[in-house]
């Protein structure tokens, strides 16, 4: 594969999808062939298991279940878009990847990290992203952030309680430590346009090399 995989994470509300855009269209704009998708989703069987998965009645699904939905829809997407895509040597720009299941499923919801990790090295075959930005962001204005966005999107996950927001932020920063050369933070509580412009240069720094 010649293109280059890069995965953006962070709590909810961290604004990665609005970056995402952004990045997108700056990078196209000098020539480059990027695509911007997400996790779950991004193609069609995968949104399809995005609305099981995150549907706000479903409240009684099992943690296991849901990783395991996450980890389909994971492998769905990879093999029918991200692959491809990096075969043809484009950048592929994914909202979320399997450090979401590690630090979701696998440390929020108990399931260790370990073992979460065992189920997505099936499903996606040691195709790991080339770089990860983090979005780093205080748990609690995430959810206000939410809470005052009426066009974003309400689901499942969001109707959680706060601590599990702040286990999935100890989450990442464990991920951070054990993954440095991979995942690169922002702090995510700056304004728009500075979140913006830093992943901008991380992304172009790690073009050049």
């Amino acid at each position: 594969m010649s293109g280059l995989f890069i995965t953006f994470e962070g709590v909810e509300g961290a604004g990665k999808t609005t970056v995402i855009q952004h990045i997108s269209e700056q990078f196209m704009n000098e020539g480059y062939e990027v695509i911007a998708t997400r996790e779950p989703g991004g193609i069609e069987i995968a949104e399809k298991i995005r609305e099981v998965i995150l549907n706000k009645e479903h409240t009684a699904m099992d943690s296991r279940t849901e990783a395991l939905l996450y980890a389909a829809a994971r492998r769905q997407h990879l093999v029918e878009r991200v692959i491809p895509a990096l075969n043809q040597g484009k950048i592929v720009l994914c909202d979320r990847f399997i450090d979401s299941s590690l630090a979701y499923q696998g440390y929020a919801r108990g399931l260790g990290i370990d073992e979460v990790y065992q189920v997505n090295e099936f499903a996606i075959e040691n195709c790991m992203p080339d770089l990860t930005i983090l979005f780093e962001l205080d748990p609690k204005v995430g959810l206000e952030r939410i809470s005052d966005n009426d066009s974003r999107e309400k689901n499942r996950l969001d109707l959680e309680k706060l601590d599990f927001h702040e286990k999935v932020e100890m989450a990442y920063n464990i991920l951070k430590e054990q993954f440095p050369n991979r995942i690169k933070s922002i702090d995510a509580e700056q304004s728009l346009d500075r979140v913006q412009s830093e992943c901008e240069s991380v992304v172009r720094s790690f073009l050049k090399k």
